[in-house]
């Protein structure tokens, strides 16, 4: 099953620029090593990828039917432009490449579901919204109770540096259970991977990912669009936890990068519009609506010249 090879790739380049945004505000704010983190990130990853990645599978699947071939054609795309935008240093997000490039397999073969399709985008718009009221309820809520336990500097370093590990470690969990199906959901169906298997081979592409090429885009997220401290970086990174679990629990893939930059944002408005990054921020939004564009653009001229050659 040679054409696997795309969906590990895709998962490496997930990995790169999504996974590791559950410890970038964390690894910007001086509370963890990068490495710490990566490590941290990769553990609970695989484990919310084995325990809870198969619902997304389920929905990638209903969305638009695939061979092997297709699968192929659309993990190799979404790859490639998830792989430019990294190295841009811009968190964009995987399942728009891979929705963008699953919609382009469907129109072309007359297979697509549109309900399934309305689901999954109305999730994208709830994403970053969701996310960035979490962050204000989290803010002053948690920021009342820190208050009321009146913690001197060494013991507040002390429990806001723990409460990034379990806040971090809770949301590469969710990652794992939400994005895994970004990576190899087009490959489960008649012939090809179980959704155990899938989990598994996507969880360990992920990780490699998170390992190699991810702490640019960290850098993004976690320093260019707001300036975040220890505290307000754990608030992020729980926000973007409890949103993309949510979504997991759902069964629709949605990207950690926007449930990151939503919650961000929402720090920036608590802190005074003005500390947010404007033009970080129109490069970030601009990034989101161009790679279900290019996504899709891309894979149906690769469907349509290989179905002219016959090679599909």
């Amino acid at each position: 099953m040679w054409q696997l090879v795309s969906g590990a790739y895709l998962g490496w380049a997930l990995g790169a620029n999504d996974a590791s945004n559950v410890f970038g505000t964390a690894v910007a704010s001086r509370m963890l090593r990068f490495w710490t983190a990566a490590l941290l990130c990769c553990v609970f990853l695989f484990l919310g990828a084995m325990i809870g990645g198969a619902e997304g599978m389920h929905t990638y699947n209903s969305l638009s039917k695939t061979t092997l071939n297709t699968a192929f054609i659309t993990g190799l795309v979404a790859a490639l432009t998830v792989t430019v935008m990294t190295w841009r240093q811009l968190p964009v997000s995987t399942s728009q490449a891979v929705v963008g490039a699953l919609i382009a397999v469907g129109l072309f073969y007359g297979k697509l579901e549109l309900g399934v399709l309305g689901k999954v985008v109305a999730c994208w718009v709830g994403t970053p919204i969701g996310a960035m009221l979490a962050a204000v309820i989290f803010y002053l809520v948690v920021g009342k109770i820190f208050n009321l336990l009146s913690l001197n500097v060494f013991q507040y370093d002390f429990v806001v540096r723990w409460a990034l590990v379990l806040a971090g470690s809770y949301g590469a969990y969710a990652l794992g259970a939400n994005n895994v199906a970004n990576v190899t959901g087009s490959f489960v169906g008649e012939g090809m991977l179980t959704a155990r298997q899938a989990c598994f081979v996507g969880a360990l592409s992920i990780c490699l990912g998170v390992v190699t090429f991810s702490r640019g885009v960290m850098m993004t997220v976690g320093r260019g669009l707001v300036k975040l401290d220890a505290y307000t970086a754990f608030i992020v990174i729980l926000a973007e936890a409890v949103t993309v679990h949510i979504y997991a629990m759902v069964g629709v893939p949605v990207s950690t990068s926007q449930a990151v930059v939503g919650a961000v944002l929402g720090i920036g408005f608590v802190k005074g519009v003005r500390t947010v990054n404007r033009r970080v921020l129109f490069n970030i939004v601009l990034a989101w609506i161009l790679t279900p564009i290019i996504a899709f653009t891309v894979t149906y001229a690769v469907c349509y010249l290989g179905t002219e050659l016959g090679w599909l």
